[in-house]
């Protein structure tokens, strides 16, 4: 091509003739807007965006059974569609966090936690107020363990013996023999429960004397309480000037007028002296233990002297009492 042919832009060399039987008509190119026309549709202060080539400096050209990203629904390229689905997706995230479920194995595991410590609760109170065996010495404690073990093995040899009557009356021949043994026995020995036989044994010789002041009737009687708790078998009381008297169960003391105390109406007046027929160390210990009758009686200006004695002898008798209400069941 020489130079005479030159590009006019319309497609046809300059200097040249269009082709035979084309008539001039208009340029089907859209024409490219002028200087200033883009400078009224550019806003103030942006600059104008370069033209397009092939003069489309508006807007691109559509082809047939194309959409624009207006027409489409599902087009991704709408900064306001984006924008709405960024924010749904956020809240949908926010909405999706951890949460806390409780289902039944919850429920049942909290209700188990929750016995749990009041059962906890409840043992440390319990254990925190008995204060008496807290408050005990080593050896007191040591001692009481020893007269438990004591006690034990005493009511295993009474049941070993009440097993060996059982075979014994049971056993035919000598059947009769052994009941009326048994029975000459089991008199005696509710006899000198009820006070009516005397006994001797093993025990102890509790003496009370006041100090600053006399020494009262629920004092004596707490004494022979613990006392029949240690496994006292038989004791009497006595006083200064006075016949012993044998304590049974209706035993009863007050308080008498003018001083001394009344032992099932006879008046005794102090020092007293309790004789008793048990394990001596056993029934020592209840005496002696923290806070027991011992302590009790010196705290109120009294003092309790306590002697161990190989025999003690039980002389004193109780006049049965006559059962007006009371009969055997056979």
């Amino acid at each position: 091509m020489s130079d005479e042919h030159t590009d006019t832009g319309t497609g046809w060399p300059s200097g040249a003739g269009r082709p035979v039987g084309s008539s001039p008509g208009p340029d089907p190119r859209p024409q490219a807007p002028s200087a200033d026309e883009v400078s009224d549709l550019t806003p103030a202060g942006r600059e104008a965006d370069p033209p397009v080539p092939g003069g489309a400096g508006v807007s691109a050209p559509v082809t047939p059974g194309s959409t624009t990203p207006a027409d489409d629904p599902d087009s991704d390229s709408d900064p306001d569609l984006d924008g709405d689905a960024e924010t749904v997706d956020l809240s949908a995230s926010a909405q999706d966090g951890p949460r806390w479920r409780f289902g039944s194995a919850g429920v049942v595991i909290a209700v188990l936690l929750a016995l749990l410590g009041f059962t906890l609760a409840v043992q440390l109170k319990t254990t925190s107020t008995d204060g008496s065996l807290a408050a005990a010495r080593q050896e007191d404690l040591v001692r009481i363990l020893s007269d438990l073990d004591q006690r034990e093995n005493r009511l295993r040899q009474d049941i070993a013996a009440l097993e060996d009557s059982q075979r014994q009356l049971t056993s035919g021949v000598e059947g009769r023999q052994a009941a009326l043994e048994e029975a000459t026995r089991r008199a005696d020995e509710l006899g000198i429960l009820a006070g009516t036989l005397p006994a001797a044994g093993p025990g102890l010789s509790v003496r009370f004397e006041s100090v600053s002041t006399p020494v009262e009737a629920f004092r004596i009687l707490d004494a022979v309480q613990e006392l029949r708790g240690a496994g006292a078998e038989a004791m009497q009381i006595s006083g200064r000037g006075g016949d012993p008297v044998r304590v049974v169960a209706s035993t009863y003391f007050l308080d008498a007028e003018g001083g001394g105390l009344s032992v099932d109406g006879r008046r005794l007046s102090g020092p007293y002296t309790i004789l008793v027929i048990g394990e001596p160390d056993t029934m020592r210990t209840a005496l002696r233990i923290p806070g027991g009758v011992v302590a009790a009686v010196q705290r109120a200006g009294g003092n309790v002297i306590v002697e161990e004695r190989e025999v003690v002898e039980v002389s004193a008798l109780h006049e049965p009492t006559k059962l007006e209400h009371a009969r055997p069941v056979s």
